[in-house]
């Protein structure tokens, strides 16, 4: 059976690891055509090339650092110039994947650094606010398209060492809600997906390459894994045109809260 994701123009920030990188692989195995952005170019051409060989119909990549206007202004031209100029029965974007954010530091309010926070707002908030601001003229009224944000469930429940972050991703929950009324009437789909813990480079992220503690995030549990999530963001935007998928929270069963978790002993 054909996927209704054949031959669809697929954009996906943050595109150089993680749930991003995972979300590449897992639509072109559909068939998809990618439009892949992070500012990582050297890694966008390897997970290029290899979605490729799974099955994308086409897979482009060009820099992208959501927290500049300007770059993502020239993204967007260049991804508007590059679904133009190739031959293919769908001219549009079909499917917009705002993955892009991450945390950094794990600090308290009284001892955190303004950089982190001004990173952490750039990206999660601000970066979505502009990527999909610009996309939206590139995405027709057409039934079935889809805006998938990528949230957490630190926007569901704050913890210590996170008010930023946790801001940030509740922002990013209510920006898709907001969204939601804006393009109702459209045809255009939005929702939001939102992991617990998931392992990828983001605690390496967090904790500024401090892989010892990245590790310890993680110890004597399952989390989720990108390919977990790179599922669920393709389950997704192939429903039928009718359904809208608003909001999904998913966790390792593994975890019950954001505090609570099963860890067996080594």
């Amino acid at each position: 059976m054909k996927s209704p994701l054949k031959n669809q123009w697929v954009l996906i920030t943050g595109a150089s690891s993680g749930f991003g990188a995972a979300a590449a692989q897992a639509f072109a195995a559909h068939g998809a055509k990618l439009l892949l952005g992070a500012r990582r170019v050297d890694r966008l051409e390897k997970i290029a090339a290899t979605a490729k060989q799974s099955g994308a119909t086409a897979a482009h990549f060009h820099a992208l650092d959501v927290s500049q206007t300007a770059s993502v202004e020239t993204f967007m031209a260049w991804a508007k110039k590059t679904i133009v100029n190739r031959k293919s029965p769908i001219a549009n974007l079909h499917v917009l994947v705002n993955n892009a954010g991450g945390a950094h530091g794990l600090d308290t309010v009284a001892s955190a650094k303004d950089a982190d926070w001004e990173t952490t707002f750039q990206t999660n908030v601000l970066g979505l606010l502009r990527v999909t601001r610009a996309a939206l003229p590139l995405m027709l009224h057409d039934a079935g398209a889809s805006i998938i944000n990528i949230g957490s469930i630190a926007g569901h429940a704050a913890y210590a060492g996170a008010a930023a972050y946790c801001a940030a991703k509740s922002g990013e929950l209510a920006i898709t809600r907001a969204l939601r009324h804006e393009l109702f009437g459209t045809g255009i789909r939005v929702g939001t997906i939102d992991p617990g813990l998931a392992e990828t480079e983001f605690s390496n992220v967090r904790f500024k390459g401090d892989q010892k503690k990245a590790d310890e995030v993680y110890a004597g549990m399952n989390p989720l894994t990108a390919a977990d999530i790179a599922e669920t963001i393709v389950w997704v935007a192939s429903r039928p045109p009718h359904v809208n998928i608003d909001e999904i929270l998913i966790k390792p069963t593994d975890q019950t809260d954001m505090g609570k978790v099963f860890r067996r002993k080594a």
